[in-house]
């Protein structure tokens, strides 16, 4: 699994405060938003759950999501002015896990000393799923193969109730005379979350399988986790490995063929070859190749037009209900 060394984050964090102390304002909010509350977030999900308990106050408040151009969040590697901005946010949201380190180091070397920081990891400790290699799985190549979580908390509606609120928390003690308003946000959009989580689980209960595969990596393992489907992959969902080999590709397409599978699922952005081979592979006619979104890589140009949390997460429970029936 790509991570960025400690060596390196210190280097940033170095070359961070440099940009503070002898370069003008590089990696400085502009003069015209001194004056506003700052929460940074890494990636979507959390940029969007932020967005939600904000409300209508985008001009109060400047909202940042540092992989901001499609960047993979497993090899993002921040610049400078990416950790100055984390050094004087006012509420700083992380998932906290490997891919993140370097978000931990800019946390402990913060400018802000009221800074709220949220560790998706810490919030949600209790939930925490190390990565699984499963049957047929690809299995890792990197010279790290140490057991570690899985990064994609996110993607679990259950985790996402409990972040939220851990969320909302840290944005009523940044800013306490809007309290009224944090709260209410959270109330309504916590309604909506736990409306899609229901609706989950129904189309899980009512569903004729309870399996689903992956020619693709997969982040998917706590949204399977909180309603008890089985799953199989060609890759974890924080693998860097882009060739699948043919016994993974032989056992995937045996499987399609042994559960009769409507579908082979794959993730946002995929070129669908791997799927495409193991349908081939399979002999089966008919086989569809469905998408779900891991969220992990949104542009400010899929921001612009509309993406969210709650739109993704919909889009996936229909591609689960085709995957299942």
């Amino acid at each position: 699994m790509k991570r960025v060394s400690v060596f390196l984050s210190i280097l940033l964090l170095a070359g961070a405060m440099t940009a503070f102390s002898g370069c003008g304002n590089a990696g400085r909010p502009s003069e015209d938003t001194e004056t506003k509350l700052r929460v940074v977030t890494t990636i979507f999900p959390l940029y969007d759950w932020a967005r939600e308990l904000i409300g209508g106050r985008e001009d109060e408040i400047e909202l940042i999501c540092l992989l901001e151009n499609g960047a993979d969040y497993h090899s993002f590697q921040p610049s400078a002015a990416h950790i100055a901005r984390i050094a004087e946010a006012d509420v700083f949201i992380f998932t906290g896990g490997g891919s993140e380190a370097w978000a931990e180091e800019a946390v402990k070397n913060r400018r802000n000393p009221s800074q709220k920081a949220v560790r998706l990891f810490t919030v949600l400790e209790d939930r925490l799923l190390l990565e699984e290699h499963v049957e047929g799985m690809e299995e890792e190549h990197e010279e790290d193969n140490d057991v570690e979580y899985d990064e994609h908390l996110f993607l679990s509606l259950v985790n996402a109730k409990r972040a939220v609120s851990a969320i909302a928390g840290a944005l009523r003690e940044a800013d306490p005379a809007h309290k009224a308003d944090f709260e209410a946000n959270e109330a309504a959009y916590l309604e909506k979350l736990s409306a899609l989580d229901q609706a989950y689980r129904e189309t899980v209960q009512n569903a004729r399988r309870d399996t689903i595969l992956f020619g693709d990596r997969f982040p998917f393992r706590y949204l399977c986790e909180d309603y008890g489907l089985r799953y199989y992959a060609a890759f974890q969902g924080c693998s860097a490995d882009a060739e699948a080999s043919f016994q993974t590709v032989a056992f995937l397409s045996e499987k399609v063929k042994e559960l009769s599978l409507p579908s082979v699922l794959t993730l946002e952005k995929s070129d669908h070859k791997l799927a495409e081979t193991i349908i081939s592979a399979s002999g089966l006619k008919g086989v569809e190749i469905i998408t779900m979104d891991s969220m992990q890589a949104v542009t400010p140009k899929e921001r612009s037009e509309g993406a969210s949390y709650l739109r993704s997460m919909e889009k996936n429970l229909e591609a689960l209900g085709k995957a299942l029936n």
